[in-house]
């Protein structure tokens, strides 16, 4: 699974990094955020040289979501259903829509929901984010609540737009650069300070933040943010899984990181590698 908030720009090199070279997994689930006027699905095809092919796709304006599984695996897909819900934001030709896309598919059995979403950005606007997650939740497959009620792990993945707080920039990136970010920065990050006061994602994991804040960076660069604004370095791309409750299936998270060497936006894409298998039924003797 991949996050990317594309900054309104395309490189086809940086989407050939972004779908890589290993391809032993059955999806590869790639959402999107402010993509620009150009047909994405089209190049992450060729990207994939054919080794998958797309599943299920929905898209609203610069926000999209792409589900592509191996070639010749459509018939381990069932009840494939699309949602969208907007919260605001440009679509246009400022290419910041707001809001989110969802895909619900069965696939080997297993029912899936992955909802790819883009919040209000800024600091100070945690408690919008907030309600912002809670109504996208409780909107998306509104008219199919049985999706909801049948899906065995719900994944969200994208823009969430949670910032670091309480430091200033320059004593941020000093921790970064002598990377004790994973160590004192987390407890600043507003997402797991709203989770732990059980705002937004209840019952949801999330792998650890090892990796160096996503945002903002200089385009073309691995270089945090030099403009005048000289952002706080922050953690907002992320990807977050949720089991349902009884139900029958394992997950784990083999990998979650930034793609550092992807730099022709101003976010660096997150990539998590879940593991998800049908628990096997115990034998009972009597």
């Amino acid at each position: 699974m991949v996050t990317w908030n594309m900054n309104g720009k395309v490189s086809y090199e940086d989407l050939e990094v972004l779908v890589g070279t290993n391809r032993r997994f059955n999806l590869l689930v790639i959402g999107l955020q402010e993509v620009p006027r150009c047909n994405i699905k089209q190049l992450l095809q060729s990207a994939l040289d054919n080794t998958h092919c797309l599943l299920g796709k929905t898209i609203m304006q610069s926000l999209q979501l792409y589900v592509f599984g191996p070639k010749n695996s459509e018939s381990f897909t069932k009840e494939l259903k699309a949602d969208k819900q907007s919260i605001g934001g440009c679509g246009g030709l400022i290419r910041r829509k707001k809001g989110a896309v969802a895909i619900s598919i069965n696939f080997k059995g297993i029912q899936m929901v992955f909802i790819s979403c883009h919040l209000s950005a800024h600091e100070h606007n945690v408690e919008k984010r907030n309600s912002q997650c809670r109504h996208l939740s409780h909107s998306l497959f509104s008219k199919h609540r049985n999706i909801e009620r049948a899906a065995q792990i719900t994944v969200w993945l994208g823009d969430l737009n949670y910032r670091i707080q309480g430091i200033d920039t320059i004593p941020a990136r000093n921790l970064i650069h002598n990377d004790l970010h994973g160590q004192l920065l987390t407890s600043k990050d507003q997402l797991l300070q709203e989770a732990e006061r059980g705002q937004i994602f209840e019952g949801y994991c999330e792998g650890t933040l090892a990796f160096k804040p996503t945002y903002k960076y200089n385009v073309g660069s691995s270089n945090y943010d030099t403009s005048y604004k000289i952002r706080v370095p922050s953690w907002t791309d992320r990807i977050l899984f949720k089991l349902e409750d009884g139900c029958n299936i394992d997950a784990t998270l083999r990998s979650y990181d930034s793609m550092d060497h992807i730099d022709s936006s101003d976010h660096k894409p997150v990539k998590a590698h879940l593991c998800v298998k049908v628990k096997k039924e115990k034998m009972h003797h009597q």
